[in-house]
C-alpha cells in the first residue's frame, strides 16, 4: 500500500512538472547564443538590433560587448566572438576578417556649448593637440587654459583622427584619454574649456536629449548626419560588423537583418545612416 501511494506521488510530482513548463524539456528548442564584441561606436546599434532580432527569435540570446574595434577584430580572429563590431573601413590586411557594412557615421571635434569658439581650422586643431595653442583666447576664445581629451590606443576613431590631420599619437600629449564615446561626452560636458573629439551620431544624440555640447565643423561643412548622408563632411566612416570568413547560421541571419531595411529606424534613431542596397 505505501509502495502504490509512493508511485502515486511519482506520477502526480512528474505531471506537475510536464503541466508547469508546458513543453517536454527533450523536445524544446534549444537556446542559441551569440557573441559580439568591439567598437563602442558600433556597440548601441548592435544592441538595439540584437534587442530586435530576440523579440522575433525567443530561443536566440545576444551578447554585445565593447572594448574597441581592435577587440572586435581580435575576438573575431581567435573564436572569442562570432562577430567582431569595428567603427571603420575594412584593411588590406585585415583579408582573413569579412566586413559586412551596417551604416555609415562621421567623426567631429565638440566642445562645450558655452564655449564662444564655433569653428577652428585645420592648422588650429593640429596645433592644439600637438600642444603648440595651449589657451583658447589664441584662437578666439575666453582666457582659459585648453583641455585635450584624447582617444585610447585600440579604438578606431583615434586612428581616423591621426591619419585625417596627418598626425603621429606621439606628438600628443593629452590632458585626459578616454576609450568609449560617452567618456569623451562627459568629459567635454563636465568641463567648459575642454576638446574632444567623437561620433558624429553619438554627439547628435545628445544635443537632441539636451546636452550643453557644440559640435564643429571641419573645412566649412557643418558636422551633421545630413552631410555625412550627402557625402560632403570630409571625415565620415563605415560602420562594420567583421567575421572570421564567410558567416554561417545565426551569425549569418543575425548580420542579413542587421543589413536590411528592418532596422533603418533603429539607425536612424541613433544618429547614424543606414545603408542603401
Amino acid at each position: 500500500m505505501k509502495r502504490l501511494i509512493v508511485v502515486c506521488l511519482l506520477v502526480a510530482v512528474s505531471g506537475c512538472v510536464s503541466d508547469s513548463t508546458g513543453e517536454d524539456p527533450k523536445t524544446a528548442p534549444k537556446t542559441q547564443k551569440l557573441v559580439i564584441t568591439g567598437s563602442s561606436t558600433v556597440a548601441p546599434l548592435a544592441a538595439e538590433i540584437a534587442q530586435r532580432y530576440e523579440q522575433d527569435h525567443p530561443n536566440v540570446r545576444i551578447d554585445v560587448q565593447t572594448g574597441g574595434s581592435s577587440r572586435g577584430m581580435a575576438d573575431a580572429r581567435k573564436g572569442l566572438a562570432d562577430i567582431g563590431m569595428v567603427s571603420r573601413a575594412h584593411k588590406e590586411s585585415e583579408r582573413d576578417l569579412t566586413p559586412h557594412l551596417i551604416a555609415h557615421d562621421g567623426l567631429c571635434l565638440i566642445v562645450h556649448a558655452t564655449n564662444p569658439v564655433s569653428e577652428l581650422t585645420r592648422e588650429q586643431i593640429i596645433h592644439i593637440y600637438q600642444g603648440q595653442i595651449e589657451n583658447w583666447k589664441e584662437v578666439g576664445g575666453d582666457d582659459a587654459e585648453i583641455v585635450v581629451v584624447h582617444k585610447a590606443e585600440g579604438r578606431s576613431t583615434l586612428e581616423l583622427f591621426l591619419k585625417h590631420f596627418q598626425l603621429d599619437n606621439s606628438e600628443i600629449q593629452p590632458d585626459i584619454v578616454i576609450g568609449d564615446n560617452q567618456q569623451g561626452i562627459k568629459s567635454v560636458l563636465g568641463n567648459p574649456h575642454a576638446i574632444g573629439y567623437v561620433s558624429i551620431g553619438a554627439a547628435e544624440y545628445e544635443v537632441e536629449q539636451g546636452r550643453d555640447l557644440k559640435l564643429l565643423p571641419l573645412g566649412g561643412i557643418e558636422a551633421s548626419t545630413a552631410h555625412i548622408e550627402d557625402g560632403s563632411f570630409p571625415l565620415s566612416r563605415e560602420l562594420n560588423l567583421v567575421t572570421l570568413g564567410e558567416p554561417q547560421g545565426l551569425a549569418a541571419e543575425f548580420i542579413r537583418f542587421a543589413q536590411s531595411e528592418a532596422v533603418h529606424d533603429l539607425i536612424e534613431g541613433l544618429y547614424f545612416v543606414p545603408i542603401q542596397k
